[in-house]
């Protein structure tokens, strides 16, 4: 047999020697960004770029009504990304247990890869669908309110109002709040379903434009959407109310002109607030009075809610009215009873008196 020469020998080692390294480099884990995400790692943070503030923790949203039953979400949140969601309340009994087991799982995965609620709604649970992506934007919103503190006195806010209640279904109202002004303002829930639907859709672009123009609550009520009209305004001022006071720059404060709720912002200048009574319960329903109150003295009165249905609607429509008149006259709840309504004078008396006594006086 003929023997290798030394050269040919000393090439092919050196061969196989580069050939090993070249195969350990092409083992070394990949350091590029996108490589490190494909392998399921977060990517490094840029430089000069601190990760996303915001809420750490649980943030629960509003339970929502439907048809089958409350839907509530829950989010677990970590420097402002959504980690987790979770529905706490959702409906149940009968077949909705099959729906709901099959459509809140991937209703849950859709909010943490979306960051968001403009996820699609689930075939087949329609309505479990659409209260999970209201529950979820109000978690939303909440977090958002509770990490939106500090980064310059023109930060904007996005507030959701609570539910109105009304006789063709409710009306709830989210405004957005920027620089003490609001800048953007929807009907978040509004009355649907037959001729509703075309009252909606003519009614509630006004309103929403409205609200915007006057930085308050104190809107005109929509020719032909009486009910509509006044359960958005109600949840609108709710929605104003959550503002808080202060923070270097006035919040829209539903007391016309855009006063700020002065908590405490010195010059000498009276302190307005806006101070909700209790419920006080009727033979004939719930009475719930809503006072602004500035510089001792009530400036605005009205029932946010009051007795409806049958006759009920005529006598609250009369009555009402010369109640928050004699309030705001008398600065106090020692007023006359409306001839005719003693049920709601008397109930309207005792929700003005809690809400005065919020108020220290």
């Amino acid at each position: 047999m003929r023997k290798s020469h030394p050269v040919r020998r000393a090439v092919l080692a050196g061969a196989a020697t580069v050939s090993g390294i070249v195969l350990l480099l092409s083992l070394k884990p990949a350091s590029d960004p996108g490589s490190a995400q494909a392998a399921g790692q977060a990517p490094p943070a840029a430089a000069g770029q601190a990760p996303q503030g915001g809420v750490n923790g649980a943030v629960t949203g509003d339970a929502v009504q439907t048809q089958y039953g409350p839907v509530q979400v829950r989010l677990t949140m970590s420097g402002g990304k959504i980690t987790q969601a979770e529905a706490v309340q959702s409906p149940k009994g009968g077949r909705s247990d099959q729906i709901t087991a099959s459509s809140v799982p991937r209703l849950n995965q859709a909010a943490v890869a979306a960051q968001s609620a403009d996820i699609d709604a689930v075939s087949g649970a329609t309505y479990t669908s659409a209260g999970y992506k209201k529950s979820l934007q109000s978690a939303l919103d909440k977090a958002k309110a509770s990490s939106g503190g500090a980064q310059g006195s023109g930060n904007a806010q996005t507030l959701t109002g609570d539910v109105a209640q009304t006789q063709y279904g409710p009306v709830q109202v989210r405004i957005t709040v920027a620089g003490g002004k609001i800048t953007k303002a929807e009907a978040v829930q509004a009355p649907k379903g037959g001729r509703s639907d075309q009252i909606t859709s003519t009614s509630v672009p006004r309103l929403n434009q409205a609200a915007v123009a006057a930085g308050s609550a104190e809107i005109d009520a929509v020719s032909g959407a009486t009910y509509t009209s006044a359960g958005y305004k109600k949840s609108l001022q709710s929605a104003l109310d959550k503002a808080p006071a202060g923070g270097g720059s006035s919040q829209a404060a539903g007391s016309g002109g855009g006063s700020s709720q002065a908590a405490g912002s010195g010059g000498g200048q009276a302190q307005t607030q806006t101070l909700t009574g209790s419920v006080a319960q009727t033979e004939y329903g719930p009475v719930q009075v809503r006072i602004t109150v500035a510089g001792g003295k009530i400036t605005k009165a009205e029932a946010v809610q009051a007795p409806k249905g049958g006759r009920s609607d005529q006598i609250t429509s009369t009555s009402v009215p010369r109640l928050n008149q004699a309030a705001v006259a008398a600065g106090n709840a020692q007023i006359d009873a409306v001839s005719g309504a003693t049920y709601t004078s008397a109930g309207y008396k005792q929700s003005l008196q809690s809400a005065l006594d919020q108020a220290g006086g």
